[in-house]
């Protein structure tokens, strides 16, 4: 079967892409070692510091370039107490969340939020993204806009409450008619 020229051509173009991609996850690997590690973990202290938020800043680094900085609002006795015995109550262990900056395999960071969370309490929520980054996309004002987010979810996290109606659930002659 012949292979027309065209088709060569467009096979090394996606051979050339390909080698390019591979280059990519070397270099996003690289700089995440040499410097946006130390950064991120630099610019989430300052902006904490300065909102005058107390945090832990943490380096996963369980496995070779899929490590992450997180920034933890810690654990804490959630208040709930469960009994184990005659007279015995065990404190339940609440994790504040944290936003996390963890690498991908292929270099690019990911950035998440765990929610808090209490144990026995019904299961964690999924981890919400807030986006992925090529380490060169990660400016300084997104710190500044994941961590106001971050707090946003773990404030309405912690004033849930169901007062506001869900609009599948409404009753009523004009409910078809409301905005």
């Amino acid at each position: 079967m012949p292979v027309s020229e065209t088709e060569i051509t467009n096979l090394k173009r996606k051979v050339d892409r390909y080698k390019e991609v591979l280059g990519n996850t070397k270099s996003y690997r690289e700089k995440w070692k040499t410097e946006l590690k130390k950064h991120i973990s630099d610019q989430l202290t300052a902006l904490a510091e300065a909102a005058g938020l107390t945090v832990e800043i943490e380096e996963r680094s369980g496995i070779q370039n899929l490590e992450a900085i997180a920034l933890s609002l810690g654990t804490e006795v959630s208040g709930l107490r469960e009994p184990v015995g005659n007279d015995l109550l065990r404190d339940l262990i609440k994790q504040n969340g944290n936003l996390v900056y963890q690498q991908l395999f292929n270099g690019k960071i990911l950035v998440l939020i765990n929610p808090p969370y209490i144990e026995k309490y019904g299961e964690p929520q999924p981890p919400k993204t807030l986006g992925i980054y090529r380490p060169e996309e990660l400016k300084d004002p997104y710190f500044i806009q994941h961590l106001e987010q971050f707090l946003s979810d773990v404030t309405a996290w912690e004033d849930y409450d169901d007062d506001l109606p869900d609009t599948n659930q409404r009753i009523g002659f004009k409910m078809n008619f409301e905005n």
